[in-house]
């Protein structure tokens, strides 16, 4: 029995050691443990080996309190993949739901509102089985709403969408509800917040303001009450400046311009408020706006609120989100050279496993295995300044070379199976890929 075996049976939450599988047979069908729902995701996008460990974890520790990394030991090379990582069950819904609309539906025009998930591999697919964007990412409109029919198929993206739109294309006669692959998660804070304000609970929503989910959550929000969105702690902190008095409330609406729904009165609709967020935002960072608003909100009398003044959201943050980055913490506890984070470059749930990563250790964000080079250079993402940047020398010259690997929720395990692929190419006297995936059937 392996330490890390000893470990989660005794109930330990020691997160320092790996945790090295006993061999099994593979199964090449993918499924998702979530309510026993399974879901048929095109192979391209599978890898037989990580489905095996991902599989075998899960057998093990059914109760998830194991967060070790598992260890792929390659001898010169010893990559430790993090407990959870890679497609969702909201990403695995959109993809089944997408391929099977694409199948079941030859010679009709389909459109997705904008990207179905982030990960340009996946929405290249798509592209190239003939379906069409009608905006970007950022919300710019690519093809005019105006070219829609009746007839046409329009499938709603996992990131949801905004009411105006679905009530568009409503008006069209188009039918969306059987192409609407929103994550089930994304609607569960959708329903949190029509809840709390039926309470008369105005909504803060932790989110970035661009993002595609954090504009379907605010225009779901904004219908049923007073809404703003704060993007981060910093925000947060200026918004209780507003609620303690401390500063002009003229001065909001320039301040939060574009992040406040339609008649929002500062002055009166901060007197009662709940939080609820963006669901790849880190957890961390809503739980600790959640937590400074409510001390804020029990510390300044509301003299025209006499009834309890923070509503309890915690139940709104999505399990996948929790899980990876959880994960990528218990990990970042293995001693490595580096990290690899892998994933779609405008991902926020992949840029915050990045984030977590780069705090203890040099970290490569990369979108797949081309970005590697060679052993001495490798192409890879800085968030913080939106580009490309190119590292020389980045693997060290020493054996074993100790490498933690992740990926976000809208990365192909394939994708993954690519990058370590590549990794132990580079390692002649290493243990093939092929000779490890032998020992796990």
């Amino acid at each position: 029995m392996t330490e890390g075996k000893k470990k989660s049976e005794a109930g330990s939450t020691d997160h320092s050691h790996p945790y090295s599988l006993i061999p099994t047979r593979h199964s090449l069908h993918l499924v998702i443990f979530a309510g026993m729902k399974s879901f048929d995701v095109p192979i391209i996008y599978r890898s037989p080996l990580i489905t095996s460990l991902k599989k075998k974890r899960k057998e093990m520790d059914k109760m998830k309190k194991d967060f070790t990394p598992t260890l792929l030991d390659f001898g010169p090379l010893q990559v430790f993949l993090a407990r959870h990582f890679g497609f969702c069950y909201g990403v695995e819904n959109a993809i089944e739901i997408a391929f099977r609309t694409i199948e079941e539906n030859p010679g009709k025009r389909i459109f997705l509102l904008s990207e179905m998930i982030h990960n340009p591999q996946v929405n290249a697919d798509l592209e190239a089985h003939g379906v069409l964007f009608l905006q970007d990412t950022y919300g710019k409109q690519l093809i005019s709403f105006d070219e829609l029919t009746a007839d046409d198929i329009v499938l709603i993206p996992a990131f949801g969408t905004t009411l105006d739109i679905q009530k568009r294309l409503t008006e069209i006669g188009i039918q969306t509800e059987k192409y609407n692959t929103t994550c089930p998660f994304v609607e569960k804070v959708w329903n949190r917040s029509e809840a709390i304000a039926k309470n008369d609970y105005s909504i803060i929503i932790h989110g970035k303001p661009k993002h595609e989910e954090t504009r379907a959550t605010f225009s779901h929000a904004a219908v049923n009450a007073p809404t703003v969105i704060v993007k981060d702690i910093r925000e947060a902190r200026e918004l209780a400046k507003y609620i303690k008095g401390e500063k002009n409330p003229a001065d909001f609406y320039v301040e939060f311009e574009g992040q406040f729904s339609p008649g929002f009165d500062i002055t009166r609709h901060l007197q009662r408020i709940g939080v609820v967020n963006q669901t790849t935002m880190l957890a961390s960072d809503t739980q600790a706006i959640a937590d400074y608003l409510k001390q804020v909100m029990m510390e300044t009398p509301h003299p025209d609120n006499t009834e309890e003044p923070f509503a309890d959201t915690r139940d709104t943050l999505c399990y996948a989100t929790n899980d990876n980055q959880t994960a990528v913490s218990a990990m970042l506890q293995t001693a490595a050279d580096l990290a690899i984070v892998v994933g779609g470059y405008n991902s926020s749930n992949t840029s915050h496993l990045v984030e977590l990563c780069e705090e203890k250790l040099q970290t490569f964000f990369i979108s797949s295995e081309e970005k590697i080079f060679s052993k001495e250079e490798i192409l890879h993402y800085n968030f913080h300044t939106k580009e490309e940047r190119s590292a020389r020398g980045f693997l060290p010259r020493k054996e074993p070379v100790r490498i933690l690997l992740t990926s976000g929720a809208s990365c192909p395990d394939a994708l993954v199976e690519g990058v370590i692929k590549k990794l132990v190419s580079f390692f002649p006297t290493s243990k093939s890929w092929q000779q490890l995936q032998a020992e796990f059937r």
